[in-house]
């Protein structure tokens, strides 16, 4: 028997009791929604709100009402644009777009000022959306699975940025811009079409880079601390006067706890392994309503 589904603007029959709980939380994963139903949009007081793999197709502008929201989970759905009300969100520090079919963001994106956490992985983008350079707070982003094949000479103006995720994509040149993100932690290129790499010394703070899937003969060179993923990785780092490095987590999990938390995985301090070198985290990525 499939999952009923729920009228255009009703809420689920069970959303009270999980309101009742007082966590301002609700969990709409899996069922079958081509819109979000409008009663959700008058929960004022929402903080966290989960919707993935719901065959949505559209959100309503007057999402923008839920001026308290922190966490918003959308991904694995069908949408192909996104209203200007989800650009209205003052509160909102994680967004999660992943598996949908957009081909950009709406230009009043940029009012996303407190967004520290951005999954945009498995879409359609053809180019990095300018407006995510105005979010200068921003320090994890996901833009795996897309079709980007350049970055924008502006990427340094987002100095918040600490992981970046771009495998998958359609790079064919290491993108020079990338050589001036000095701040960022995480880095992985993986499954690209780059031929090779300048010297990555520049990235000081750099202490993962993922290269793997590409066709190059060999590592870059990088610092002792950066622990590498791809050919030749595992030779270069045994040739290292130092320990080679332990591996931080390559690709978060897809919300945290809090935000100490997330400071760790970013960083790659955490006590989280998220998968060995060379794995994927695929299945972590596509449960819907994982998280808090």
């Amino acid at each position: 028997m499939g999952i009923a589904e729920s009228t255009p603007d009703e809420l689920p029959s069970d959303a009270e009791e999980q309101l009742r709980s007082g966590d301002q939380q609700l969990e709409l994963s899996g069922r079958r929604l081509r819109r979000l139903p409008s009663a959700v949009c008058a929960l004022s007081r929402l903080q966290k709100l989960y919707v993935s793999g719901t065959g949505l197709r559209e959100l309503p502008e007057e999402i923008e009402e839920l001026r308290e929201l922190r966490i918003l989970a959308l991904d694995f759905n069908k949408l192909e644009r996104l209203p200007d009300g989800l650009c209205r969100l003052p509160r909102l520090t994680r967004l999660y777009l992943g598996g949908n079919r957009l081909l950009a963001l709406p230009a009043d994106f940029a009012q996303l000022q407190s967004l520290r956490c951005l999954w945009i992985e498995g879409n359609f983008l053809r180019r990095f959306p300018r407006p995510l350079l105005r979010l200068v707070a921003l320090q994890s982003l996901q833009m795996g699975d897309n079709r980007l094949r350049a970055l924008p000479a502006e990427l340094p103006r987002m100095t918040g940025l600490r992981g970046l995720w771009l495998y998958g994509n359609r790079f064919e040149e290491f993108p020079p811009a990338l050589l001036r993100m000095g701040r960022l932690h995480i880095l992985d290129l993986d499954r690209n079409r780059l031929g090779g790499f300048p010297d990555l010394h520049p990235l000081r703070a750099l202490r993962v880079f993922s290269y793997d899937h590409n066709p190059v003969t060999g590592p870059p060179r990088v610092a002792d601390t950066v622990f590498l993923v791809g050919e030749g990785a595992v030779e270069r780092m045994a040739e290292r006067d130092e320990p080679t490095p332990r591996p931080p987590p390559r690709r978060p999990a897809r919300a945290f706890e809090d935000e100490e938390e997330e400071d760790l995985l970013i960083g790659g301090a955490g006590s989280r392994a998220l998968g060995a070198p060379g794995g994927s985290l695929r299945a972590l990525e596509a449960t819907p309503g994982l998280g808090t």
